[in-house]
This record gives C-alpha cells, structure tokens and sequence, in this order.
C-alpha cells in the first residue's frame, strides 16, 4: 500500500492512494499491521507528514528515508546561513505569523500553498510595512523544474508560479517592539485596555515563562494575554463576559498571528475556570470580588503567580485586605501625562492603579 500527494505518486510511477484533503493521517492509520509506505518531499520531521504520523505509531513500526528538505535546499541556492534563517510553514498557517518575527535585517524562508498564495504574501508584507523587502520565489527545488526568481514585496509580477513553492524573504521594515507595554495603538479597543505603562508593570509581576500558560480574566481587548504571549509563553487562556469585547480580544490575537495560541471562553467568572487547564500565572484585569479570589485561591496550584489590578475604591479595599492576609507584594501606580493648559501644558494625572501579585 504506497499513499502520496498525486504530485508524488506521478513522479514514482506507482498506483498509490492519494492524501485526502484535508490532509488526514487516519487512512494511513487504517492500514496498520500492513506493509505501507508513504511518500513525503524532503525531510519529514520538519513541517512534513512523519511528525503527524509518529505520534500515533510505536518504536520499531515505522522507517524513515529523509532527504534534503526544502529548508536545506533554498538555504543552499541562496547562500544563506541555515541556523540564522526562520523556517516557517505558511501552507496551512495564516500569514499573521509573520507579524511578532520579521523586523529589519530578518530572514526566513516560508513554504506556500501555490502561486496565488506567493502573491497574497507580497500584498501582506506590503500592507505591514515590508514591501521593500526583497522576496526568492523558489519553485520546484531539487527537480528538473527548479526555478528561482527575484523580486520585491511591493514589486511583485511574477506570473505562472508553480508549486511546490517557498519563498525566502530578506526583510526590510521596522518590526514590532520587543519590549512589554506596546502602544494602545496596536490593538483595537473601546478603552477597556491595560493602558501601555500599566501593562508593562503587569507583565513584569506576571513574568512569563517559555512553556507556561496564562489565564486572563476580564481579557477586554485582550491586550495582556497577547503580551504575554509575544514574550515567549506557551498559551493564553481569556475569560471575557462580553461578546463584543470577546470578538475584539481574538481579532487582536489573530492580528498579531496567535490566534493558535489564544483561547477565549466568554463567561463572568468564577464560572468555567474549572474547565481550563492549569495555569502557571493569573491576571485579573478588573472585575475582582471577594467570590472570585476565593474560587482562585481554591483553584490553583501551589506556585501559581497571581496578578490583580484594581482601579475602585472598592477593589483596592478588597486586595488589601487579601494581602494582609495572604502577603504578596502591592504597588500602586500613579501616572500623569503632560496635556494642554491654555497656552502652556500641564499634568494630567490619570486614575491610580493598585496592584496585588501574589504567589500562591
């Protein structure tokens, strides 16, 4: 039994089964106890059908033949250093992706789904400020068919694209800031946003981990949660009661290509929380009350990090009283901007913030 993509069958010569679309292991799978062989391009562990496969498999029921992936091919053509190169596959991931890794100077090398897709990409990369960069379209690499072109994002006009395509891409843009407290700017909001400064404060007391997870009640436009992301976190679990404000939290995290990264079930905590998976740090935007702390401090690990910003009177009571009891850390936040008065400027202080973080 041989399965392929038509593409592979044909340059075989065999009568095989064709991959499904969308691709789908579980024909394979059926045809467990048999002698199968599956024909994939290049290397199958990187962005290749081995790394859906094996999971479901044992040591000893399967063999791998790699070859040269498309990565080593185009790193190859080009001259370019392999381990300096991000190596994305944009064939079944939005473009969005893009958007927390390219800056100035930035390489990488993206596998396409065809030609349209290598056009759709210059029209993103032009969009978000990149339509300097110089783009290889690389198609066919390693065949009698191979074919490397050259051009710009904002530039591009090649026609008959053929697949399999990459396209490597030289960077020219600004990039987005590394820093925590991007600018309000960045997100869509209705004004229910951790304003820049605070956040930065925040995300410096949640201090986010590779591998760790975050849930963020009372996301608003999600701007915390993203944050937390773009510093290196495994994933971000939002809890926000309302649906518009809901909506506007993932478009955010789309935006930003997280949305693989980025859940959100709407619900006015403490309810739900049972149902999501433990968390390593906790942010509550707003909305604290006495219900709420009392079902996390039941929920939670030992070691979890707790971070609550309060905003009224009454809150800020609350998370007092929680840290006379409980310890932790509170700050409060005063901040003033300078605005017009009259002919001169001033200060114009904005509401103080006082924040309690906590480990469980």
């Amino acid at each position: 039994m041989v399965f392929g993509g038509p593409r592979h069958l044909a340059l075989a010569g065999v009568q095989g089964r064709a991959w499904g679309v969308p691709f789908d292991v579980a024909p394979v799978l059926a045809e467990r106890g048999r002698r199968v062989a599956v024909l994939v391009s290049g290397d199958p562990f990187w962005f290749g059908a081995g790394g859906s496969l094996v999971p479901h498999l044992v040591p000893g029921e399967w063999v791998s033949h790699p070859q040269p992936s498309t990565f080593s091919l185009a790193a190859n053509r080009l001259g370019w250093r392999l381990e300096e190169v991000l190596c994305l596959g944009l064939h079944a991931a939005p473009l969005t992706r893009l958007a927390p890794v390219l800056g100035r100077g930035v390489r990488a090398i993206c596998l396409l789904r065809d030609g349209a897709a290598v056009r759709e990409l210059a029209a993103y990369l032009t969009e978000t400020g990149f339509g300097a960069s110089t783009l290889m379209v690389l198609e066919a690499l390693g065949g009698p068919r191979e074919r490397v072109r050259q051009t710009t994002a904002q530039a591009m006009d090649l026609t008959d694209i053929a697949a399999p395509v990459a396209v490597a891409i030289d960077a020219v843009g600004a990039g987005m800031p590394r820093a925590s407290g991007l600018p309000d700017a960045l997100f869509q909001h209705d004004g229910q946003i951790t304003k820049r400064p605070v956040r930065a404060l925040t995300l410096s007391a949640l201090a986010p981990r590779a591998g760790e997870v975050l849930w963020d009640i009372g996301a608003g436009s999600g701007s915390v949660g993203i944050e937390w992301l773009l510093a290196g976190a495994a994933h971000c679990h939002a809890v926000e009661a309302d649906a518009t404000r809901a909506a506007r939290a993932v478009g955010n995290a789309e935006r930003f290509g997280l949305g693989h990264r980025y859940s959100l079930a709407r619900h006015t905590a403490p309810a739900g929380l049972e149902t999501l998976p433990r968390p390593d740090a906790v942010f509550v935007g707003g909305g604290a009350s006495e219900a709420l702390l009392a079902r996390l401090w039941a929920l939670l690990p030992a070691g979890t990090r707790l971070v609550a910003n309060a905003v009224t009177l009454e809150t800020e009571a609350l998370l007092l009283d929680w840290s006379a009891r409980h310890g932790g850390e509170v700050l409060r936040i005063d901040l003033a901007e300078a605005a017009p008065l009259g002919a001169k400027r001033g200060w114009r202080a904005a509401m103080p913030i006082v924040q309690w973080s906590v480990v469980r």
